[in-house]
Parts: C-alpha cells; sequence; structure tokens
C-alpha cells in the first residue's frame, strides 16, 4: 500500500500552507537571542517546513523580530500587532490573513496570561482577564478561521495547553483556563471533523523560556533548586524547539489522523505521582 503523505526528498511538511500563530513574539531574554519563548518558535519552525505565518503578538517590536527571523531565512512572515481581549481582534486576524496569504490552513493559539499569585487576593477582573486570553480569545479564533478552512478543503486547530492543567502546584485561574482548552478540542472535533479540520493541544511541561524565567524571577523561584517533585523522567532539558517540532507534526500532513488528542510534550512528567 502506498503512503499517502509519504515525503520525497528535501520537501517540506508544510509547503503551501498557511499558519496563524498567536503569541508569536518573543520576551528578551538575559540568556541571549537563544532562547525563545514558545510562539517564536513554533512561527520560525513553521516557516523553514514551508509555511507562510502571520505572526500575531501585542507587541510590535517582537513580531516584527519574528518576521525578521523568519525572513532572513528566506521564509514569509507578516507581524499583526493587536489585544486578544478585543471584541473584534479574531475576526481581524482571520480577515487579515486572508487578504495578505488567501488561505488560512492552520491555527496555533500559543498567547497566553497568567494571574498574579496569591488565589484569595485574586480579583475578578484578574480572572476574566486570564479566561479572556487563554480560552476565550482561542475560541472566537477558532470560529472566526473554521469557514476559510472548510473552504480550503480542511486545517488544523492546535491549542496549547500546558501540564499545569493536569497536575499541581499550579495558580487556579491558569490551569483551570488551560484546562479549558481540552473541552473546546473534545466538542470541535466532533463538530467539525466531516469537514476535515483537526483540533489538538499540546501541553507543555517545564520547558525552558523566557516568559518562565521572568515569572520565576518574579516570584522569587531558584529554577535551579526545583528538586525531584518537578524533573522530569528523561532528566534533560526541554525548550521551546520542543513545542515547536510536536505543533509542527500535528499541524502537518504525517498528522492527518491525529485529532481529538491532548500531547504532553513534558520529558515523561506526567508519568508521575509526584
Amino acid at each position: 500500500m502506498t503512503d499517502p503523505v509519504s515525503r520525497k526528498g528535501s520537501e517540506r511538511r508544510l509547503e503551501g500552507k498557511v499558519a496563524i500563530v498567536t503569541g508569536a513574539g518573543s520576551k528578551t531574554s538575559s540568556a541571549g537571542d537563544s532562547l525563545l519563548g514558545t510562539g517564536k518558535a513554533i512561527a520560525v519552525q513553521m516557516a523553514r517546513e514551508g509555511a507562510s505565518v502571520l505572526v500575531v503578538d501585542r507587541h510590535d517590536d517582537r513580531a516584527k523580530d519574528t518576521c525578521r527571523m523568519i525572513e532572513n531565512e528566506g521564509g514569509k512572515a507578516s507581524p499583526l500587532v493587536l489585544e486578544l481581549t478585543d471584541p473584534s481582534a479574531s475576526r481581524r486576524i482571520a480577515d487579515t490573513t486572508l487578504e495578505r496569504f488567501g488561505r488560512i490552513d492552520i491555527l496555533v493559539a500559543n498567547a497566553a496570561a497568567y494571574p498574579p499569585p496569591g488565589f484569595l487576593d485574586l480579583t475578578q477582573e484578574e480572572l476574566e482577564t486570564v479566561i479572556a486570553v487563554n480560552l476565550v480569545a482561542p475560541t472566537m479564533q477558532s470560529q472566526a478561521v473554521i469557514p476559510a478552512m472548510i473552504e480550503a478543503g480542511g486545517g488544523s486547530i492546535i491549542y496549547i495547553s500546558s501540564i499545569l492543567a493536569m497536575r499541581g502546584p499550579c495558580q487556579a485561574p491558569y490551569a483551570a483556563s488551560k484546562a479549558g482548552l481540552m473541552g473546546l478540542v473534545t466538542s470541535l472535533t466532533n463538530a467539525f471533523g466531516p469537514q476535515g479540520i483537526r483540533f489538538n493541544c499540546v501541553a507543555p511541561g517545564m520547558v525552558d523560556t523566557p516568559v518562565r524565567r521572568a515569572l520565576a524571577e518574579k516570584n522569587n523561584i531558584d529554577l535551579s533548586k526545583t528538586g525531584q517533585f518537578r524533573g522530569p523522567p528523561l532528566n534533560i532539558p526541554g525548550d521551546a524547539w520542543d513545542i515547536a517540532h510536536a505543533t509542527t507534526f500535528l499541524a502537518s500532513d504525517e498528522g492527518r489522523y491525529i485529532t481529538g488528542h491532548l500531547l504532553p510534550v513534558d520529558g515523561g512528567t506526567t508519568t508521575r505521582m509526584f
């Protein structure tokens, strides 16, 4: 039997596809330019695999920096700067992608908001902001891009969740909002599978990113002394590229029969009880 998605030579996984990646900028890291956020790594990796990428971020300089990195490697990218909490943002993302690239094949909802520590001091406004970015925005983005994906004959929507939605300790608003993405996957997989649209979650483990380092510094956490409860069975550090490779695979035709799933990319952390 012939492999329906066999690759020939140097053929790229996402050749001719158009991808949207939210939160695709990257905070500046004291570790240097080699340390990227997950959104930036995903955008760059998808461009390396042949996709044209709409780089969505709230920071103009970060979005343009990701686009420059892609373009310097010969890829195609275009920035879009907006606030995901704006009710018009999702429609603007879809419309802009169609205007600039003509189609939509992939959506990666990566952008995330993090609440301040201390559940008992949490305000309703802070809770609503986290849910707006982490759950409401991916929901509305999906609604906005699905018609174009149906017209294109199918597509792939990937939500970047977190193993912190499955394992503690974690700030409750963040965990709850990220856990909600899997409910979205379950529902939409059944609603739009017949139209050729696949839905999956990628759940990063404790990967080294500028955001993680900044949050650790803000909360006085020494990442070099995390102890036995945080170390994964593989006992190697993860980074944004690990998330990017997994996400790109799910978006590609090689993942054409994978939908409705949550994929932990965590070095085996979720196999442990403590």
